[in-house]
């Protein structure tokens, strides 16, 4: 009973807030910027139910006939999320953020980031979280630090995540643009990835519904950044005897790593589809690359040299051949190295034995002179 009466007063006093604050928003007009200001405020009340919609399209609407006001908007939310001591409502301008910005148009995108990288739009709770033990509160600051990675990605124009593109960043060194592919995109889907798995719900979280809608946008964005991660896996695994030997160390420490996050990422997936009742997501199908696979194409790189791995491109070494254990690899080393020394005893005269076969070359020379011999002699005689 005592529990029921505090989270009815907290309502009861939240309510009070929000009044006051829509009130002294009122007062102070500013051109217009305080509808959206009072927008804000109502999306992110006291109560415990999620954001509506409603008000996401208002402030989008609002922003959208003042573009100079996405700058006032930014402030406004990290005021609200600095400033407040309530652990919903500091979740509700989180998923206010998330929300626009996966709700606007591409120039409302680029440019609410830009407020973000500019320092004017806070992802960070405010100081009353910093120590705490609630289950909600330490959602809260790792659902803040998957935002902040969140901010470095873009709806590209098919409805797709992908990250965005350092300046200054040179890929002409590479001849294929699937090495871009794999050493700037895989490594950011990998961080992408940690982020979502430290977003991972508690239990005591399964009835909270602001975590389970934060948790919903967060599961569809990683399906979409989990095919790319797919994606690129693949092709590494396919160019892996392209690259040079400091590449392949490389290349070995990304698989590691995405055999550890491909098998966290399927167990997570597992547990969200027992915990968040929210339907509507069509959960991917994670595989996973084990790491014995791993240590064979480690193995094989450390240990075969550099011509043998040039005979192995020609055979098209793909992922399908590491789930079949390397066979087929053992079978093409072993080919290769009896085709090079074959060439070599052929090329030089020599055989696999000195003692069966002669190591010079034999010459047939023709002569005038008849040599006549002794068992000749006998043999005609008898």
């Amino acid at each position: 009973m005592g529990a029921i009466a505090n989270a009815k007063l907290r309502l009861a006093v939240g309510f009070v807030k929000d009044h006051a604050s829509v009130g002294k928003a009122i007062l102070n007009k500013k051109s217009g910027l305080s509808e959206i200001e009072i927008a804000i405020i109502r999306a992110t009340g006291h109560d415990n139910g999620p954001v509506d919609d409603k008000y996401m399209h208002e402030i989008l609407f609002l922003v959208s006939n003042s573009p100079d006001s996405i700058l006032f908007l930014a402030e406004r939310i990290s005021r609200r999320l600095n400033t407040t001591r309530d652990r919903h409502v500091a979740l509700k301008a989180l998923l206010l953020t998330h929300r626009l910005l996966r709700g606007g148009n591409h120039g409302f995108e680029r440019q609410l980031r830009g407020t973000h990288f500019s320092g004017h739009l806070q992802m960070s709770p405010g100081p009353w979280f910093t120590r705490s033990t609630d289950p909600l509160v330490c959602f809260l600051h790792r659902y803040a630090a998957y935002l902040n990675e969140r901010m470095g990605w873009i709806i590209n124009p098919g409805g797709k995540l992908e990250p965005v593109m350092t300046p200054g960043l040179d890929f002409g060194c590479y001849r294929e643009r699937s090495l871009e592919l794999v050493f700037h995109r895989l490594p950011k889907c990998q961080l992408f990835i940690d982020k979502v798995l430290e977003c991972s719900p508690y239990d005591d979280l399964s009835s909270d519904r602001l975590a389970q809608a934060a948790m919903c946008n967060t599961l569809k964005e990683s399906f979409q950044v989990h095919t790319a991660f797919c994606e690129g896996v693949t092709a590494l695994v396919n160019m892996f005897f392209d690259l040079t030997l400091p590449a392949r160390v490389i290349a070995c420490d990304i698989l590691k790593k995405a055999s550890q996050q491909s098998l966290k990422l399927q167990e997570l997936y597992g547990k969200c589809k027992r915990t968040i009742r929210i339907r509507n997501l069509e959960y991917p199908s994670v595989k996973v690359m084990t790491m014995d696979h791993i240590k064979a194409l480690e193995e094989c790189s450390s240990n075969i040299p550099t011509r043998i791995c040039n005979s192995l491109k020609r055979t098209s070494i793909s992922k399908q051949h590491l789930h079949s254990g390397m066979d087929k690899l053992d079978e093409v080393m072993v080919k290769t190295e009896w085709k090079e020394r074959e060439d070599a005893r052929l090329k030089t005269g020599l055989s696999y034995s000195s003692t069966t076969f002669v190591s010079w070359t034999m010459e047939t020379k023709i002569s005038n002179v008849w040599v006549v011999f002794e068992d000749e002699d006998t043999m005609d005689s008898s």
